[in-house]
């Protein structure tokens, strides 16, 4: 849906409305035309069902107006007398209609200053419940939410195991694009296991999918911070065709913010030039210096002398969380990630006969890495160089370059491209030269031998940033035992992270006791 068919479709439900309700605007001491005008229309209605105004707000929230707007054809019909469950079952499987039936059909007379207490004690129950989802679902979808980290691309810094709030305001919260959508969930609903918003994502039908199911268009809410270079970012996977985490169908088309999430590092940023060298990282030819809570890894063979190791001791002594994969007869192990630091403790370590880096060679292609094409001999540790494109930058455009941008001018700048012999056309014109529309990242792992990332399917537009983690809340080993010095701690920073769970438990027994003081207190007064 583009911003003219948003307005041309909040202009029809604005009519909807009034059409439904003038008669009922009138008996509450309005004017009619008072049911007609867009926003103020809900603002008097908050004022006739003796709700708060700044519940208009939260009718224009995407999600959350899908659990306001049962709320709102409820109270209405309350206001005018109407408390039965049978007059509750109606406003809501009518989709709000039942207030024509009340506009037209009926004689009825407006409750003014009506009770808003539940008179049961499960209506008392079902309201706190319902209010409780609205502020979870507000917080979840535009400034904190919750996440975990399932892999170790960023060993060291974030690790499997850890529970994370991720900030939407830092670069903007995102509105949902999926405006039909179960709160608080992602693509996927637990339990039932189905998809968890109305979309048709065949392929097909992409072209359509955002008019008939009610999708809106790209919009954020500006942020205060913009992504730094070596920011953790999280996003939605630019090239995801999963079902949901476990199912990929390759016919599927997801909608931005369905995508599965994932966090990597931003190493490169819009109008940066990136090329990777024996894995490290350079930016405009100096290389790319991490914080120092980040540790490079890189994979390893090693042969033993006496059978597999320890992994108890391994976890423990040499921090390793990513634990090798032996051969048949234990005698060679293969490590996904091991630090520099590491490695020169295992090389004097007494079971250990011979240690042989698992890095490729320069011109030795990976079909696997991006842009996937014979022309381009790149393999993860040696990459580039690549210019990372930027909003209002032109490049100039030929069938050399045109692998690396094709998915970008097409999937996520909206073109038509054609190639006709040697020369390229988008939108049915000669194009020699092409400008971007959006600014581009490069998001990387830290450990370079076992992160799937833009190495393999290239840049993330900034429209598929979901946020910046902030904190680790929580966080749980391998082996189901919790890391108390995780706790409470803060993902960016220098030095070691501390953990403040101690001022937090001791703040919240300060709260506890305070409460129960004070309903003490009220309770003998």
């Amino acid at each position: 849906m583009t911003l003219t068919q948003l307005f041309i479709f909040l202009l029809v439900i604005q009519v909807i409305h009034g059409l439904g309700t003038w008669k009922l605007y009138i008996k509450a001491g309005r004017q009619a035309w008072e049911g007609f005008v867009p926003v103020y229309n809900a603002i008097i209605l908050m004022k006739i069902i003796n709700r708060p105004w700044w519940w208009t707000i939260l009718l224009f929230l995407p999600i959350v107006n899908l659990i306001m707007f049962p709320v709102v054809w409820v109270e209405t019909a309350r206001s005018f007398g109407k408390n039965s469950t049978t007059d509750t079952i109606l406003a809501i499987v009518t989709l709000g209609f039942y207030n024509y039936y009340l506009n037209y059909a009926l004689n009825v007379e407006h409750v003014k200053d009506r009770s808003l207490h539940p008179k049961t004690a499960a209506g008392d129950w079902v309201s706190s419940i319902l209010f409780a989802i609205v502020a979870a679902t507000i917080v979840h979808t535009y400034f904190i939410q919750p996440y975990t980290i399932p892999t170790s691309s960023l060993e060291k810094s974030l690790l499997v195991g850890d529970f994370l709030f991720v900030s939407k305001f830092h670069y903007g919260a995102r509105v949902p694009m999926t405006t039909i959508s179960a709160p608080m969930v992602h693509d996927t609903i637990p339990v039932i296991k189905k998809k968890s918003y109305l979309y048709d994502d065949h392929l097909e039908n992409k072209n359509t999918a955002f008019i008939n199911k009610l999708s809106l268009p790209y919009m954020r809410i500006p942020g205060f911070q913009k992504i730094k270079q070596n920011d953790i970012v999280v996003f939605n996977w630019p090239v995801d065709t999963m079902l949901n985490m476990r199912y990929t169908d390759r016919n599927r088309y997801k909608p931005i913010d369905k995508k599965t999430n994932y966090v990597k590092r931003a190493v490169g940023l819009p109008g940066d030039s990136l090329e990777v060298r024996d894995g490290y990282v350079y930016i405009n030819g100096k290389q790319n210096e991490l914080p120092d809570r980040a540790k490079l890894q890189f994979s390893y063979k090693i042969e033993t002398k006496n059978g597999p190791f320890n992994n108890d001791q391994l976890v423990k002594r040499y921090d390793i969380t990513d634990l090798p994969q032996y051969n048949q007869d234990y005698s060679l192990s293969y490590f996904p990630g091991i630090t520099d630091e590491t490695l020169n403790q295992f090389k004097n370590h007494p079971n250990v006969e011979s240690i042989e880096s698992l890095k490729r060679e320069k011109g030795e292609r990976e079909a696997s890495v991006f842009p996937h094409d014979p022309n381009y001999n790149w393999n993860n540790d040696f990459f580039g160089p690549l210019y990372i494109p930027k909003a209002g930058a032109t490049i100039d455009l030929n069938l050399e370059v045109l692998p690396l941008y094709k998915r970008v001018i097409t999937e996520y700048e909206n073109n038509k491209l054609q190639v006709k012999g040697n020369q390229i056309y988008i939108n049915d014109e000669l194009a020699t030269t092409y400008t971007f529309k959006n600014d581009y990242y490069w998001l990387m792992g830290d450990n370079r031998h076992n992160s799937q990332d833009a190495r393999s399917w290239g840049f993330v537009p900034f429209d598929h940033v979901v946020g910046k983690p902030v904190f680790i809340w929580m966080s749980w080993d391998s082996f189901g035992k919790p890391r108390w010095d995780r706790f409470f701690t803060t993902v960016h920073g220098s030095g070691k992270p501390v953990s403040y769970i101690i001022p937090f438990l001791f703040l919240l027994a300060v709260w506890f006791g305070f409460s129960k003081w004070r309903k003490h207190k009220k309770a003998n007064s």
